[in-house]
């Protein structure tokens, strides 16, 4: 008995050190071409972007300036995003007006508290980029948002405002034309090259 256990536990040990000594061996997927079998492996796409050419140093200075701006409010306005679906899923479209506004009100108060601070010490030009953004991620303009959320006076009283600072809360996010220097600047941020 003794004599088979020593047997087995020696053999264990052979069996161990053959398998260190000759490693799993992996085989890839492959193709047959004509006669030939060619090793195939799919890799992951890969994002090439071209090198930012300017005409002069103010320009340069301003694509930083924007680049700077879009990560300063991205994440604001992704998290209005957040809200809104929250807002839609948490008040039912048959909602009276009176629990409507209560939980509106309850949604600017928590957003006053969290972002008030933050929201004030921003530039007009933050607004702006931020209004785009907004429509980016909740694919609605400010306007209806505010008209939406808030009412039709309302929506007129800050699209009035808006407008006093250079302001527009009805324009639209274009990432095609006129806002397609935010959109590659988004690509780079979420590639992770700037």
């Amino acid at each position: 008995m003794r004599l088979t256990i020593s047997i087995l536990i020696i053999f264990s040990f052979a069996l161990a050190a053959s398998a260190q000594e000759h490693p799993e061996k992996q085989y890839l997927p492959a193709v047959l071409i004509g006669q030939d079998t060619l090793p195939h492996q799919d890799l992951p796409p890969v994002d090439v972007f071209p090198k930012k050419n300017f005409k002069n140093k103010s320009e340069e200075q301003q694509y930083w300036r924007l680049v700077w701006r879009v990560k300063k409010v991205w994440p604001y306005a992704k998290e209005a995003a957040v809200l809104m679906r929250k807002y839609e899923m948490e008040v039912p479209p048959n909602a009276r007006n009176k629990d409507r506004r209560v939980y509106v009100r309850k949604a600017e108060q928590e957003l006053m508290r969290k972002y008030g601070d933050t929201m004030k010490k921003m530039s007009i030009n933050d607004g702006k980029v931020l209004i785009k953004l907004i429509d980016r991620e909740t694919n609605k303009v400010s306007y209806d948002l505010i008209h939406e959320l808030k009412g039709g006076v309302s929506a007129v009283f800050w699209q009035g405002i808006a407008r006093l600072f250079g302001n527009n809360l009805k324009s639209q996010y274009d990432p095609m034309g006129e806002d397609r220097q935010i959109e590659l600047i988004i690509m780079y941020i979420e590639a992770g090259i700037i």
